[in-house]
């Protein structure tokens, strides 16, 4: 098992019984796992499994139900999953089956899922709260609907239904905030696989050269090494990386163009994320290197902040103090800093946050702010810092040197008790470490 999740069956266990005490025992937990999506008529996506019910049990198939049922006698980790069927398995791959269920994955019992609805209502009655994602897959929410209803009309006979439903991710997604040891070694893979994608652009790029050609180049790295990407991935030559998530990397890069790269691998359904900015002919401009460094400046006094104990908005502060201080001194602002800051006039060229949770989701799950203030970091929370400068090609109120720049730079950062780790510190990050990495692809 922990080849196919580089999770152990041990740590899956953990952290079931750790979300089971959470909700208590006369509790019911239900995740469903993910459906299969139709790409066009008779063809599918490649299946990606719902990272709650990943995180819980690690099983890859669809047509999947997680029930977790804290202190069953006979019993807590239920899956009803696809029996074996040697015929469908000559089409669609192995399946695992029951038994397979019970031995590979570690639940303590497996049914068939066409037994849901006969068995499930039995599972639900006498407890007296159900949680489980309303509004996700809205078919499944009518089938639970239907299985408690089941219950009611039980009463007179006795039974006792559950009376409450409460939202799962308030407490699974808590639990997912905080990353174990497996979990990062995971991502520093994904990580690590990423850097090596994003060398790969870097050193492949050329004026004249596509967009998707570099795609193409970071994607290759991804797949190469057992990964896929853990989203779209974002190639915007010259003004179209002035678009926040650019998606038609269909254009061509000209000389004197700057690239952003925003892409990351996903590694057993750990994803990185990383964005790096680079002149396709291997120079930056003038221009182009003093915002570069400007953004550079500002992701470092956000690490600076990264750190046990800070706010986690302390770092989007301190970038765009850096932002709107640098942006007064080249003369795209106009006025006081302060004035600046508050009137949100930085907002013309930083239009987004300088990060977000990482992890299963490339925008992993947990709040970011707790009874209304910004929670402070702690040790295993990984996020990204990824300040920014987009100036429109069409914004005739600054000089045309600046126009048409957009320039982002993203790492991934982990908490640890005595500060923070940059999983992605592999990769070249200043103008003068970039200029050498692509001049050493044509030396």
């Amino acid at each position: 098992m922990k080849a196919l999740t580089g999770i152990s069956a041990t740590e899956f266990a953990r952290r079931r019984k750790q979300l089971m005490r959470l909700a208590g025992n006369d509790a019911i937990l239900v995740l469903p796992a993910a459906p299969e999506r139709v790409r066009s008529l008779d063809t599918h996506y490649p299946y990606r499994q719902d990272s709650d019910f990943w995180y819980l049990c690690g099983f890859p198939e669809p047509e999947a139900v997680l029930v977790l049922v804290p202190g069953r006698r006979h019993g807590e980790a239920i899956l009803f999953c696809r029996e074996r069927d040697p015929e469908r398995e000559g089409w669609d791959g192995p399946r695992a089956g029951q038994e397979g269920a019970v031995e590979d994955f570690g639940m303590d019992d497996a049914y068939p899922i066409e037994d849901l609805d006969e068995i499930l209502p039995g599972l639900l009655e006498g407890r007296s709260r159900v949680y489980y994602h309303f509004g996700r897959d809205a078919d499944f929410d009518l089938k639970l609907i239907g299985w408690v209803r089941h219950v009611r009309e039980q009463v007179r006979q006795g039974a006792q239904p559950p009376h409450e439903f409460l939202e799962l991710g308030h407490l699974l997604h808590e639990l997912r905030l905080f990353k174990s040891r497996d979990e990062i070694r995971l991502m520093q893979q994904a990580a690590d696989i990423s850097v090596q994608a994003h060398r790969a652009a870097m050193r492949a790029a050329r004026p004249g050269i596509h967009e998707y050609e570099l795609q193409a180049d970071v994607e290759r790295v991804f797949r190469a090494s057992d990964a896929w990407p853990a989203y779209g991935s974002i190639v915007g030559a010259g003004g179209n990386a002035c678009v926040l998530h650019y998606r038609a990397n269909n254009a061509q890069a000209r000389d004197g163009d700057l690239v952003l790269i925003d892409a990351g691998a996903e590694f057993r359904g750990y994803a990185a994320d990383i964005t790096r900015t680079f002149p396709v002919n291997g120079r930056f401009s003038k221009a182009q290197r003093a915002l570069h460094d400007l953004v550079g400046a500002a992701q470092a006094a956000a690490l600076a902040q990264a750190m046990p104990g800070k706010p986690y908005e302390a770092g989007h502060d301190a970038a765009v103090h850096t932002l709107t201080e640098g942006l007064l001194r080249l003369g795209l602002l106009k006025g006081k800093l302060e004035r600046n800051i508050a009137d949100g006039s930085y907002r013309r060229f930083y239009r987004h946050k300088t990060g977000h949770w990482l992890g299963l989701d490339v925008h992993d799950v947990g709040d970011y702010r707790i009874d209304g203030q910004s929670r402070l970091l702690e040790p295993g929370m990984v996020f990204t810092i990824e300040p920014g400068l987009y100036v429109s090609a069409d914004d005739t109120g600054v000089a045309e040197q600046w126009r048409g720049i957009g320039i982002r730079t993203e790492d991934d950062v982990l908490i640890t008790e005595a500060g923070h780790r940059v999983l992605t510190d592999a990769l070249a990050r200043s103008a003068d470490e970039i200029e050498a990495e692509m001049a050493a692809a044509h030396a």
